[in-house]
């Protein structure tokens, strides 16, 4: 008897996950009444360019008293897919039937209808477009997931995303909880060309130093000394060589009192370093006291090396505030600070620069540059400007830029742009995609967001991050921070970075003097 009611239970559990399984079949309502606008959609999926590899834009209707939902995805080439949600509202797409629908319109556009249930019936939305470009996206994204404070390191980490889908990779994590025996911050993930076979990160306070990975191995590594400023802090990989270039920023924190934004972060002194990756040497590149260096960033062919860079504020002409007060005078005058972005030539053979030139006068416009990144084929420069300074991670002020090193001609990528924080951004190894950080959805917290940028040199419309539940970012009380593509998954495990953070006290890189 009991073997029977165990056999009982188990069918029955097994017809209630067969049930959970079975998704429910929608159709397009026969009659509905035709509404005069786009629908309120949560994100904001309409009319944009999305690459062919990009996992199912999942949706939410934001209407208030409506109880159903319907959504018919019609391609432009061939393929229907109709879907629809409860009274959650919420459109959950099957994968395998979205990847089929963008693989049979490659090159082409899906025409989207929603249909919203309200009391008085069925109401159809003007149709909006999925324009699918021919170009895929790299399939990994990385970045930190930090809560926007200044005081704990605690529940803090790096985390790899599949595109293609929505599964989420921990490459590693922090204390969970406060401790202050191992509180540490992980930050400057960075990767060689694309490619996760050459990667590092840094390690600050408890246990600290730079995690490189080479070949899925990891070790510990202490890039600072008496001849240098500070460790290493935002870094940049040669394409092809072992090498790495730094900044080396000794910083500040002001917290403004009457402010919409509510930090700003200072060089107080910055200069740029070169490591050698398999010698474990580290030299100077600049360190002209006169100037803050910051941002390094190799060109795709490894001959050139850009930065930011800017003079010390001035006060204005009847404020006199002696060289001894430099310190206050930044503080005091934190908006004069003025980023430019210039360049070095470099030589593979003998690893030596050659003089630096304006590439980018923002600090002739009162405007500041931050960030700069090449476009894989070497023809744009992509960078953050805002009004000041060169933390854009707090500057409402800071949009994308681009400079077409081909034809000098300079321009902000407006269709990407928001009226909120847009910075920190990675190019896609086919130069095709930009992802970048914006606060755009709240002002609070920064998600990444896609655009489009076509053969033209024009960015399209942006697009959230697709989440499995629309209402993901609405719920994550976490900022990404620095996402970067690459076209393969991190393969070292957490455990063994944890080994090597917790275990090893990290080499002592050698310095080696300018030649």
């Amino acid at each position: 008897m009991r073997e029977h009611k165990g056999y009982v239970v188990l069918l029955l559990t097994l017809y209630f996950l067969l049930c959970a399984c079975v998704r429910k079949a929608y159709t397009v309502p026969a009659q509905y009444v035709e509404a005069d606008s786009v629908a309120p959609l949560y994100p904001d999926y309409t009319d944009i360019t999305i690459p062919a590899n990009i996992a199912p834009l999942n949706f939410a209707l934001l209407e208030d008293e409506a109880t159903e939902i319907v959504a018919e995805l019609k391609g432009e080439k061939e393929g229907n897919l109709v879907t629809g949600g409860g009274k959650e509202l919420k459109v959950i797409m099957d994968s395998t039937e979205w990847q089929q629908l963008l693989a049979q319109n490659r090159g082409a556009a899906i025409r989207v209808d929603v249909y919203a249930h309200f009391p008085t019936g069925w109401v159809r939305y003007k149709s909006h477009h999925l324009t699918v470009a021919e170009e895929g996206i790299d399939p990994y994204l990385s970045y930190r997931l930090i809560e926007p404070g200044y005081e704990l390191y605690r529940q803090l980490g790096l985390y790899q995303r599949n595109l293609t889908n929505f599964d989420e990779h921990v490459i590693y994590e922090n204390n969970r909880t406060f401790d202050e025996e191992h509180n540490h911050c992980i930050n400057c993930h960075n990767y060689q060309n694309y490619s996760t076979r050459q990667m590092l990160f840094h390690v600050r306070a408890q246990h600290g130093g730079t995690v490189i990975v080479r070949e899925g191995k990891a070790r510990k590594v202490q890039i600072k000394g008496d001849s240098i400023l500070t460790a290493g802090v935002y870094p940049s990989w040669h394409p092809t060589l072992p090498l790495v270039a730094f900044s080396t920023n000794k910083t500040g924190q002001a917290f403004h009192m009457y402010h919409d934004e509510k930090i700003e972060v200072q060089d107080e002194a910055s200069d740029l370093l070169l490591y050698d990756v398999e010698k474990n040497e580290v030299g100077l590149i600049l360190n002209d006291t006169t100037q803050f260096e910051t941002f390094p960033c190799w060109s795709p062919d490894g001959r050139w090396l850009y930065y930011c860079t800017s003079d010390e504020p001035q006060a204005p002409d009847d404020v006199h505030i002696p060289d001894s007060m430099a310190e206050m005078r930044r503080v005091m005058f934190y908006d004069k600070f003025f980023y430019d972005i210039r360049r070095m030539a470099f030589d593979e053979q003998t690893h030596t620069f050659g003089p630096s030139e304006l590439v980018v006068d923002c600090a002739g416009r009162h405007r500041s540059a931050s960030f700069p990144r090449v476009s894989p084929d070497g023809r744009y420069l992509l960078y953050a400007e805002g009004d000041y300074g060169q933390f854009h991670i707090w500057h409402k002020s800071s949009d994308l830029y681009v400079k077409d090193l081909q034809t000098d001609s300079l321009y902000a990528l407006t269709e990407a742009n928001s009226p909120d924080v847009d910075s920190y951004h990675t190019w896609s190894s086919n130069g095709r995609w930009i992802v970048f950080s914006s606060r755009r959805m709240d002002g609070n917290y920064t998600r990444p967001f896609i655009t489009y940028f076509d053969k033209r040199g024009q960015a399209h419309k942006a697009f959230c991050l697709p989440q499995y539940d629309p209402e993901y970012n609405l719920l994550l009380l976490k900022s990404y921070n620095v996402p970067e593509l690459t076209r393969d998954a991190v393969s070292v495990s957490a455990k063994s970075l944890q080994q090597c953070i917790y275990e090893t006290d990290g080499e002592q890189a050698k310095f080696r003097p300018r030649k």
